[in-house]
């Protein structure tokens, strides 16, 4: 995989204007600076705070070190588009984006209820963003200007950029582009994209043209194609999911058609699910596959039929490594969205050079002393990579950045240290964290990088770690020893989940970070201890977390540490049952752990999970009519039953679990007992309990554990 470097282009004439404090969200700004106009305006639905853990932030630097006025609106009024005149018309585009977060994620918890802060708005106001927010904003920017070029991006639009299922409304929703208006569509991590879409449009060329983007996606008409040497091929030369469609009824007058059948037939710009034979696959992977376009099932067709949808989600995933990946296209009504292969991942050089701009490192002036709660959880800490090869089946980083890991250098990670130590109000000699996506993925890779471009397997580390993964920590211990000892640093620790199978291949390493870099707790995510839920997740199994606690406790010890780990569950996650939301709480009770949060799971689009919580079949294998079923849990009392036995040591949660407890014929752990898990008496006299009397407080009563998660 080759791309043209960031830095290789020739800069825009507008850098004469040489660089801003920060990136003006007024009129007042950009006559300070000297402009006339702006060349990009971004809009986001977060606070703009001038830092390259925000994306807006990262784009406008990276695009002003290329030369070009980049003005910010930030957290507009979209009730009107007034907000969105106020640094006038840009001359090349808006960029727009719900936030670092997807709006619907950041407004509304598991349950659907609104949240009532928003750690991305000052003093976390709440509602200061609308649902959907990339769609209203694309909205608001057209009215405001109808001539516009409107670019999306964002984590809100990437896990959108195909028909995917949206739990808040509980339908299958089409590509955010028709939706939108939007003419151009960026996902992914956007930097090589954004860069040299800004310069072609500084050329001249018209939006309409620019077809050849890695990481993007548009509207085209039926039949496009970018030249007509590229071929078209069904998604079951991809994945043959075999049959997908009912038996019919011999007893019938007629053949019978299903509603996904009768889609198909009726869907012209897409061919029927049929059985391939072996010489049409062989031909279909010796025609040349940078000019190959792979059809989905179009979102009629995934609307109407969920076996259809998994299918659809398997052949997204396998297509998703920048290496082999083929484009893609989707029917939506009478046009198609079209997808570009994945963004090529950047070098290390590359990720230097986003990082080392010119940042202010603190929120814009115009927000006074106002607490943004995002950006105090991380003005101190350092993000090293980006990209996830886990795979977890409930994470959008795969859709999102990847599973390649782009890591910088270990003098741009000092340097940014010095860079907090020297200029950030507040700081004590503390780093708060050195991480990313995962902890310890700094620098791991596949051995043998023809392999890695090849491969189409859907993680690096499940069922088992890859032999031809790197798994050597040396890199990361090394820039530990170097961080800690940088003068006016009293401390460096590790906020990032940690990744525990990775961690036991390397003894060296935990006993480095036990010893030197967990400050009491750390986090750790097994996320549940039986094989159903965990082989729906794509996580180990609990027997490595087992190995990786032994490991943390020894050196704890001989460091002469009291330190304790903070475990992470997800209660209700597709492939769950009621059995195993018991074996956990009785594995919970075994260690002491009594969790004061804890996550139910929420699904978000385009990811794995998602897919089988909507359609109850398991994308991770080939799918059909009769293949493995998944287990789910829909309705609000079974996911408040599963959330309660993670919480299993609260008297509010005890009657509904006494009485699923009989349900499941295991009312022996109802009782005053050691083992039992919850007891007969109930506080406050609660009439639903009077069965058993409250034990004397010498056995009642208990230490809390520091084992807890605070």
């Amino acid at each position: 995989m080759e791309a043209k470097a960031l830095t290789s282009y020739r800069p825009y004439w507008a850098k004469r204007f040489g660089t801003a404090p920060f990136l003006p969200m007024s009129r007042a700004e950009m006559e300070q600076l000297g402009w006339d106009s702006c060349d990009v305006i971004l809009v986001t639905g977060d606070a703009y705070i001038d830092h390259p853990s925000f994306a807006m932030a990262l784009l406008g630097r990276l695009l002003e070190a290329q030369g070009f006025r980049v003005g910010i609106i930030s957290q507009p009024d979209w009730q009107s588009a007034e907000d969105f005149r106020k640094l006038g018309k840009p001359n090349l585009y808006f960029g727009i984006t719900a936030g670092n977060m997807d709006s619907m994620v950041n407004r509304y918890t598991a349950d659907k209820k609104i949240r009532s802060d928003d750690a991305y708005t000052p003093n976390a106001e709440a509602n200061k963003r609308p649902d959907r927010a990339v769609i209203v904003y694309s909205q608001r920017a057209r009215e405001a200007f109808p001539d516009a070029n409107i670019v999306i991006g964002g984590i809100e639009a990437s896990l959108r950029r195909i028909a995917h299922y949206d739990y808040w409304s509980d339908k299958v929703r089409r590509s955010i582009l028709p939706d939108s208006k939007a003419d151009l569509l960026i996902f992914g991590n956007a930097e090589r994209a954004v860069v040299e879409l800004t310069h072609r449009l500084s050329k001249g060329e018209p939006i309409e043209h620019i077809r050849d983007l890695r990481g993007s996606s548009f509207m085209v008409p039926k039949g496009w194609k970018p030249s007509e040497e590229w071929i078209e091929v069904d998604s079951t030369t991809v994945d043959m999911p075999g049959r997908v469609d009912p038996h019919p009824d011999p007893y019938a007058m007629e053949p019978a058609k299903s509603a996904a059948g009768q889609a198909a037939i009726n869907d012209a710009g897409a061919q029927p699910i049929r059985i391939v034979t072996a010489a049409e696959r062989v031909a279909a992977r010796k025609a040349a596959r940078s000019h190959q376009v792979v059809r989905l099932p179009s979102y009629d067709r995934v609307n109407e039929d969920p076996v259809r949808y998994a299918h659809a989600s398997r052949t997204f995933h396998l297509e998703s490594n920048p290496g082999n990946a083929r484009a893609l296209i989707q029917g939506n009504g009478d046009r198609d969205v079209w997808l570009n292969p994945p963004p090529i991942p950047l070098t290390t050089a590359e990720m230097d050079h986003v990082y080392g701009l010119p940042y202010a490192r603190k929120p814009h002036p115009a927000y006074g002393d106002a607490k943004i709660p995002a950006w105090d959880m991380i003005r101190f800490s350092v993000n090293i990579m980006r990209g996830c090869f886990g795979g977890c089946t409930f994470c959008s980083i795969t859709e999102h950045e990847g599973r390649i890991i782009q890591s910088r250098s270990e003098e741009s990670i000092l340097h940014e240290i010095e860079e907090i130590r020297d200029k950030t109000p507040g700081f004590t000699g503390i780093i708060s964290d050195l991480g990313g996506p995962t902890a310890n993925m700094y620098r791991l890779a596949c051995k043998d990088k023809k392999i890695e471009e090849s491969c189409r397997r859907l993680s690096c580390v499940y069922p088992g770690i890859c032999e031809n993964l790197n798994t050597d920590h040396a890199p990361l211990i090394q820039l530990y020893r170097k961080a800690r000892t940088l003068p006016g640093i009293k401390k460096v620790l590790i906020g990032s989940g940690l990744r525990y199978d990775l961690a036991v291949q390397s003894p060296e390493y935990v006993k480095e970070l036990v010893t030197h870099h967990v400050g009491g707790y750390l986090k750790i995510a097994p996320e549940h201890t039986e094989e159903g839920p965990l082989s729906k997740m794509m996580k180990p199994g609990i027997g490595t977390y087992e190995r990786f606690k032994q490991m943390f406790e020894k050196y704890s010890k001989e460091a002469g540490k009291e330190q304790y780990l903070i475990p992470y569950f997800i209660a209700a996650h597709p492939g769950t049952t009621d059995e195993d939301m018991l074996e956990l709480a009785l594995w919970l009770k075994r260690y002491d752990f009594r969790l004061d949060q804890v996550q139910t799971f929420l699904p978000t689009p385009l990811a794995l999970a998602t897919a089988m919580w909507h359609t109850e079949k398991n994308p991770l294998r080939k799918v059909t009519r009769e293949s493995e079923g998944v287990p789910i849990v829909r309705g609000g009392r079974q996911r408040r039953l599963h959330k309660a036995f993670l919480r299993y040591h609260d008297p509010e949660n005890w009657p509904l679990l006494r009485e699923a407890l009989k349900a499941m014929g295991r009312a022996d752990l109802i009782g005053n007992g050691k083992k039992h898990l919850i007891p007969a008496w109930q506080p406050g006299g609660d009439s639903s309990s009077r069965t058993g009397r409250r034990p004397p407080a010498a056995t009642s009563a208990r230490r809390p554990s520091p084992q807890r998660r605070r």
